[in-house]
């Protein structure tokens, strides 16, 4: 399956299991709040806070913390964000790209730039590696809505662009502008989605061995561990047998 390594699904599995729930959902929680304050706190007429509010509920984040942090944004106190992304090289130069949302920019360069440092990567400037992805909608579908041959038809008819399909799941993608309209029309012919977001695909994967993948980790967790830090994207794959090891 080009481009949706198993490493990927490794992560996420992980990701699931060690992750501090509080910290994640403060995240999702500080996403809906700065995408409702943006635009319409209905999500219904805010395609952002739609896409935010499905995002945590995949995570099980409750009811009653979506609704807060939607109310959240209207109040008169609610901090304000910047949205920020950097982009630099990990180990062997592999690429990473890592979106934030800030009260204080000053904090969150100097942090990030830290993290870069002590794993043996590097900062660099805005849209030096973000050359080497495409900006996507990505559609998550379970594998129980269909065969892959029924929902590349149905992608198709959404107008979507590319399907990857295998034992754990479906990923559709489509233009990122077209991502509420793309998930919506999925939605009437396969079910509700897992997951329905932006991304930063990689054009292609570097495989990595265990000494690098090991170092890479440690960049990418003490990135996803930084409160202002909402998501960590790169292009480096582990073969299955360095996944074991790991």
């Amino acid at each position: 399956m080009a481009g949706h390594s198993k490493w990927a699904n490794i992560q996420h599995r992980k990701g699931k299991q060690d992750a501090a729930r509080s910290k994640m959902f403060s995240k999702l929680s500080k996403e809906i709040t700065v995408a409702a304050k943006m635009g319409d706190p209905d999500p219904d007429k805010n395609p952002r806070l739609r896409l935010a509010v499905k995002a945590a509920k995949a995570q099980s984040v409750p009811k009653d913390v979506i609704e807060r942090a939607i109310k959240k944004s209207q109040a008169g106190d609610a901090a304000d964000y910047t949205e920020i992304r950097y982009e630099g090289y990990g180990v062997n130069g592999i690429a990473i790209i890592v979106e934030a949302l800030t009260d204080n920019l000053n904090r969150t360069a100097s942090n990030v730039r830290s993290y870069f440092t002590k794993s043996g990567g590097n900062l660099g400037q805005t849209g030096s590696v973000s050359h080497s992805f495409d900006r996507v909608g990505e559609i998550t579908f379970a594998p129980t809505v269909g065969d892959a041959d029924t929902v590349m038809m149905a992608a198709l008819e959404a107008g979507a662009s590319d399907v990857e399909s295998d034992e754990e799941g479906h990923w559709i993608t489509c233009e990122a502008d077209s991502l509420s309209e793309v998930t919506e029309a999925l939605e009437k012919a396969l079910g509700e989605a897992e997951e329905a977001k932006l991304i930063w695909k990689p054009q292609s994967l570097t495989e990595v061995d265990l000494e690098t993948a090991q170092k890479l980790m440690k960049l990418i967790d003490l990135l996803e561990e930084d409160d202002d830090v909402q998501t960590v994207t790169h292009n480096f794959d582990v073969p299955e047998e360095v996944a074991a090891q790991l």
